[in-house]
């Protein structure tokens, strides 16, 4: 797939996951607390065992406080996945402030994919 082509199929927050899901990112992602867990395990990671490759943000086509946000994980044993929130005002507290812990967040824009 070329360049031009994924910025145009990162549009909408489903075709983004499949996106990831193609290239590996296949494990859901949620919040426990202050620990992050694999949604189908009982593994959970702290801010400093995960890294956020990159990340999403989506708004709603009729209402801008409508957001989201998907984040491209890795975990310090090598899990890679998804995790999702609103974002603003909507966004779930316990996700923002784990993700505020986590020290390593790239966001990959297509100049520094090149």
């Amino acid at each position: 797939m070329k360049k031009n082509d994924e910025k145009i199929n990162m549009k909408t927050m489903s075709s983004c996951i499949n996106s990831l899901i193609e290239k590996g990112f296949t494990v859901n992602f949620m919040v426990r607390g202050n620990t992050l867990a694999a949604a189908d395990s009982e593994i959970t990671y702290t801010p400093a065992e995960v890294k956020v490759l990159n990340f999403y943000r989506f708004e709603g086509e009729s209402d801008p406080d409508d957001s989201a946000i998907l984040y491209a994980i890795e975990t310090s044993d090598g899990a890679r996945g998804t995790l999702t929130d609103a974002f603003g005002i909507y966004g779930d507290d316990d996700v923002q402030q784990f993700m505020s812990s986590v020290e390593e967040i790239a966001k990959k824009t297509v100049e520094t994919q090149q």
